[in-house]
């Protein structure tokens, strides 16, 4: 095996979303702050590593978005001068669709008032932090991926980036090189949603929430249309057709500038009938006749896929060990009522980062110490934002009617509901065994104009991949997908991956499981929705992956 590279930092951040890029900003900010000081220790910015899985910053960060810039108006104060803000909200509404018709609440939600918001492309914000970041002297690291983490005691050192140049057989090829062992005093897992490691962090230190997480998936495309076909800043939240009352879901639609619309389908991951396909849900959402006035005449700039981490704070992980944190959605940091999460990462990145600073200065880096940041949070405006919501997607799992008639109970009770805490399960065991083995569907194809197939939706998501190089989809038990899950659930994986990546395939006249690597969208909806939980999400080789630039 060939020696690894050792790399020493004071703090590594994995992840380069806003949580990772906040933690990294603040934590620069307030070294120089400190050693303006003239306190001891001297610390140094350069002694920020910060890792990024895409080939740039910004290529995996996909939102809806629409954000509450509080977040960011308290780690850069003047950041309406610079940061590169679409349009404020003009107009906000929610909508009930049935198939043919729609209706427009007389008054808007409290949830869904947008007031004082922004329309904003997340992939743009997140360049524009991390040009802030560099700026300070910390070190932005992109096509790196953290693949294993480094165990020291009761806790973690740092993490090991995956070999590159290694073929699909696992040898290597002549570019072979291996990955660098980085070591931090503190590491910072900021790896969104499901993050691999965060996992792999969880479950060895059984660190889980009162709740295990529950997930939505979020499929979103960016459209170019005539001019005044949508205000920009217009923002509209759907409930109903396509989604089953019995499910929780929802649409968006949101106006950008330069006659661009954002729009997209939110599904809960814990739906009953195993070859439900969130997909073809939402082609058959651009249909209805208010989006498709919209959408006739343009044409589809971007797709993506992305799931959300909606447990709230009694899905929250314990967020420290000894030499480490959790912050932004890989802690569940997110409102799921309000479908916001910027906010509450970016304030996330910025308490873990004054933890950090205590850390170092004191010498201490062991959970004792760390375990502040969990109490700055809770001191914070993070805990009254997610303690209000607290039961709220839970309160969901039998249907929407049962949904808001949670909902109206814990709006008046301070979240509380008719049960705190009301309990989940993982989405993955609502499903229904199938009462027979079902016949192949044949897939959605769409118009090729309005709507579209997956396929056609993965080209439009500017996701690629290295072809040769060991699939980072592992199936954990193979033989399952063949013997057992046709007949018990109709191979789901077929169905809830947005991106065509799993295929029920013959080979020498016989079933086989198909797997296309290589179309993945990094949503993590198989590592989470997999009835036997044997698909392993781990990193592909760096730079891999969707590029979701503008989005």
């Amino acid at each position: 095996m060939a020696e690894r590279e050792q790399l020493e930092a004071d703090v590594l951040i994995v992840g380069a979303g806003p949580a990772g890029l906040a933690c990294a900003l603040h934590l620069s900010n307030l070294i120089q702050q400190h050693n303006q000081s003239g306190s001891k220790p001297a610390l140094s910015t350069e002694n920020i590593y910060v890792l990024e899985k895409g080939r740039e910053i910004g290529a995996h960060q996909l939102s809806g978005a629409v954000m509450d810039p509080r977040g960011l108006r308290e780690l850069v104060p003047d950041f309406e001068k610079s940061a590169p803000l679409d349009t404020p909200v003009t107009d906000d509404c929610a909508m009930f669709f049935t198939e043919k018709f729609s209706f427009r609440f007389p008054i808007t939600p409290p949830p869904f008032r947008n007031k004082g918001n922004y329309v904003i492309s997340l992939s743009k914000l997140t360049k524009w932090m991390g040009g802030l970041v560099e700026k300070t002297g910390a070190n932005l690291f992109t096509q790196f991926a953290g693949a294993s983490l480094i165990y020291e005691g009761d806790g973690i050192a740092g993490v090991i980036t995956e070999d590159k140049g290694v073929d699909k057989n696992g040898q290597p090829k002549d570019n072979f090189t291996p990955g660098y062992e980085l070591r931090g005093k503190v590491t910072v897992l900021a790896e969104g949603t499901r993050g691999s490691l965060t996992k792999q962090l969880v479950s060895k230190y059984k660190l889980d929430g009162l709740n295990p997480q529950i997930y939505a998936l979020g499929i979103k495309e960016l459209w170019e249309v005539p001019a005044g076909r949508v205000q920009p800043g217009f923002v509209a939240h759907t409930m109903g057709w396509p989604v089953d009352m019995k499910m929780y879901g929802g649409g968006f639609i949101y106006g950008m500038k330069e006659n661009r619309i954002s729009l997209g389908l939110v599904i809960g991951l814990e739906y009953h009938d195993p070859q439900f396909d969130p997909h073809e849900a939402f082609q058959k959402f651009k249909t209805h006749p208010f989006v498709e006035k919209m959408l006739n005449g343009g044409k589809l700039v971007r797709y993506g896929a992305k799931s959300l981490p909606e447990g709230g704070w009694y899905s929250m992980p314990r967020t420290y060990v000894d030499g480490g944190l959790i912050i932004g959605d890989s802690a569940s940091f997110l409102n799921s009522q309000k479908l916001k999460g910027i906010n509450l990462a970016i304030k996330s990145g910025m308490l873990a980062a004054e933890t950090i600073l205590e850390a170092l200065k004191s010498g201490d880096t062991s959970s004792k110490t760390l375990s502040a940041f969990q109490t700055k949070v809770e001191a914070s405006w993070i805990k009254p934002d997610l303690w209000a919501v607290r039961n709220f997607h839970q309160g969901f799992h039998g249907g929407v009617y049962a949904g808001m008639f949670h909902a109206a109970f814990q709006q008046i009770s301070g979240g509380r509901g008719l049960v705190d805490p009301m309990r989940s399960h993982a989405g993955h065991e609502a499903y229904r065994k199938l009462e027979r083995a079902a016949s192949h569907v044949e897939r959605f194809n769409g118009d090729g104009k309005l709507t579209f197939d997956r396929l056609t939706d993965v080209f439009h998501s500017g996701t690629r991949h290295e072809e040769d190089q060991p699939c980072h989809l592992n199936i954990l038990e193979p033989d399952i997908c063949i013997s057992r899950c046709p007949q018990e659930y109709g191979n789901p994986c077929e169905y809830f991956c947005p991106a065509a990546v799993y295929e029920m395939a013959q080979e020498n006249g016989k079933p086989r499981l198909k797997i296309n690597a290589s179309n993945c969208v990094h949503c993590k909806t198989c590592d989470i929705m997999d009835p036997y939980q044997i698909i392993n999400w781990v990193v592909p080789e760096g730079g891999g992956g969707p590029n979701y630039d503008g989005m």
